[in-house]
């Protein structure tokens, strides 16, 4: 008899239907207006979603050895004194999608992208990294949607990425593939759906 994993994210069908799988080698935190954090299959309104969240990378390799502190500082330092320190500090993309568009039961328009940011320093948020594709906030009209957050190890800083022209139909494993990304390191996600009057309440 085949054992059924308990992994979250197959649960959740997010490996499959958006990635092939998840390395989860380094821990990833996304909150909601400060005291909201997203766990694997929670729900959170649409109402709480509106504005972007704090997107936090913690740890990884090289930086382990490092405070938060002194790794900010070493960024610093890499602006000063050119490609020599990008090794030490390792950069991550990440990547916001929905595989449940228009609707989880035929997402014909699968997946809609709603959020890119790239060059995020490890052990730091994505307010220090580059974001080339807005933050838009979940608009679920059919049913339960998943809203996928996806971390990907950067081969080096400032690399050239395959930016899409639309946000429809986008598809998380091409984009990694065309900017040789691999597998994500991390990946977290929440349901939600339509909010109606009361639930507001």
């Amino acid at each position: 008899m085949a054992r059924i994993s308990s992994d979250p994210l197959m649960v959740g069908r997010v490996i499959g239907d958006v990635v092939d799988n998840c390395l989860q080698a380094v821990k990833m935190t996304v909150t909601y207006n400060s005291d909201k954090q997203v766990y694997n299959g929670h729900e959170l309104f649409p109402s709480v979603v509106t504005n972007k969240p704090k997107v936090e990378v913690h740890g990884g390799d090289m930086r382990s050895f490092f405070t938060l502190k002194q790794a900010l500082q070493i960024h610093v330092m890499s602006y000063i004194l050119g490609v020599y320190l990008f090794m030490i500090i390792e950069y991550f993309k990440q990547v916001m999608t929905d595989p449940d568009v228009p609707g989880p039961s035929d997402p014909y328009l699968r997946e809609h992208l709603h959020w890119i940011v790239t060059d995020i320093p490890g052990t730091t948020d994505v307010t220090f990294g580059k974001e080339i594709v807005g933050y838009e906030m979940p608009r679920p009209n059919i049913g339960i949607h998943r809203f996928v957050y996806l971390l990907f190890k950067q081969n080096c800083r400032g690399s050239v990425i395959s930016v899409p022209s639309y946000r429809d139909q986008f598809n998380t494993r091409m984009f990694a593939h065309e900017n040789d990304l691999g597998l994500p390191v991390a990946a977290v996600f929440f349901n939600c759906q339509r909010e109606t009057a009361a639930r507001r309440r």
